[in-house]
């Protein structure tokens, strides 16, 4: 896979493309990761790349001229332009998964306030949105897109199959995870996870990820189909909850 990343701070990308996940990725060659400054596409001799709004109003617009050209320096047939906008849809772990398909995508970081709109109309794909909040630059929305993307391409992890128990991945957010010691000021690990019986411990993690889904995001059960031994799983969670009943008739139980 290849990620180009257009922004007007690329230096904030190169430390998290040497570490971790991601600095495996680019260092095994799975994925190659350029940043390109929009201020070299600039025909200002300061290399501006931002004017004041028509119709007046606070704040900068950066410009369509640098960002056309940028994109058009590295845009092919397969190129995927995406946009880092906070009007953009809302992530998840299913954009993730299907943008990890893709052989060639392009991010664009946005600034000050916007991006002139004949850009998003008629060069770009798609507009993504991290959160219901404002940043001061896509640049950390970019990171996490490709960080969210990288660790699923294939020879990434060590496991492959460890992304697939993860939050989100299967509709339902993950079970809890222990490790040794066995004792940590007197709590205990759950006796199931030491009993060496991998039907039941499966059983137990499927039911506790239900758990913890139907207590922090109950709205995520609504997208997903259970099968008949997860829907008694959850009909026994919701029973064991004094305020069921709400969350009872959301889902039709």
């Amino acid at each position: 896979m290849r990620i180009d990343v257009l922004t007007l701070f690329p230096e904030m990308f190169f430390n998290f493309l040497d570490a971790s996940i991601v600095g495996r990725a680019v260092n095994s060659n799975i994925a190659r990761i350029n940043c390109i400054d929009i201020r070299d596409f600039s025909k200002d001799k300061h290399r501006r790349v931002d004017d004041y709004p028509f119709g007046g109003g606070p704040g900068m617009v950066m410009g369509p001229e640098p960002i056309y050209n940028a994109i058009n320096s590295v845009k092919s047939e397969k190129s995927r332009i995406i946009c880092l906008s906070p009007k953009g849809r809302t992530y998840n772990q299913e954009i993730a998964n299907k943008l990890s398909l893709e052989e060639h995508i392009v991010l664009l970081c946005g600034h000050y306030e916007g991006i002139d709109n004949r850009v998003i109309e008629n060069y770009i794909d798609d507009e993504i949105s991290i959160g219901d909040y404002v940043l001061t630059g896509g640049e950390i929305a970019a990171m996490a897109v490709i960080d969210s993307i990288i660790r699923l391409l294939p020879g990434v992890l060590n496991n492959q199959e460890s992304y697939m128990d993860e939050s989100y991945f299967n509709g339902l957010l993950e079970y809890p995870h222990y490790t040794r010691p066995r004792i940590f000021n007197g709590i205990e690990v759950p006796e199931v996870l030491l009993s060496g019986n991998h039907e039941k411990i499966n059983q137990w993690r499927k039911y506790q990820s239900l758990k913890i889904t139907y207590e922090r995001r109950p709205d995520l059960l609504a997208n997903i189909e259970l099968d008949k031994n997860e829907q008694k799983m959850l009909e026994d969670i919701i029973k064991k909850d004094s305020n069921c009943e709400k969350i009872k008739a959301k889902n039709k139980l």
